[in-house]
């Protein structure tokens, strides 16, 4: 049963990051889940190396994969044509670890059309390679294989992919 939802993306970086973390978990709590947001848990005061606050942020979202049914993740494009690595890491750690994840996009299309739409700078001449000359991965999926094939799309913001997951879990204790 799901019941719990670690909350991986991107959103960890905005200005206004642990207002979307309220936001982000109070719309789980509309959809009868508890989010579990990477922001909930502070660095202890006493961290105060670079280095060591970053293996104390790793350890603890970990932590809170482990304890979460499973994963809900932004994987909308950050910084370039890809999603944020973190969040890509996290998908694969809850993927290995058996646990369900679901993603959400803001828009449709393949992988290759959604660059080509929003990053059109990062496209060669041909429209079939990238600037560096290497090639654009097109299976017909929005996201890189790697992303698409384990985790269901929903395109649409946080909101939809809950909605989404909510009629999973619906379906899930009804064959149950």
């Amino acid at each position: 049963m799901i019941r719990s939802l670690y909350l991986a993306g991107p959103d960890v970086f905005r200005p206004d990051a642990r207002a979307r973390g309220a936001e982000l978990k109070a719309l789980c709590a509309r959809h009868g889940f508890e989010g579990l947001f990477p922001l909930d848990q502070d660095v202890p005061a006493h961290v105060t190396d670079p280095v060591a606050q970053a293996k104390w942020i790793y350890h603890a979202n970990i932590g809170l994969i482990e304890r979460a049914d499973a994963v809900l993740a932004n994987l909308d494009f950050f910084r370039g044509p890809e999603p944020d690595s973190g969040t890509c890491f996290e998908v694969g750690y809850a993927v290995a670890r058996g646990k369900p994840v679901f993603g959400y996009i803001p828009d449709g299309g393949t992988f290759a059309a959604r660059i080509r739409r929003r990053h059109p700078h990062a496209i060669g001449p041909d429209g079939l390679l990238d600037v560096h000359g290497w090639s654009i991965e097109e299976f017909g999926l929005p996201l890189n294989l790697m992303l698409a094939v384990p985790a269901p799309l929903v395109v649409g913001d946080a909101g939809m992919a809950l909605a989404q997951l909510e009629r999973y879990r619906e379906r899930i204790v009804s064959q149950g």
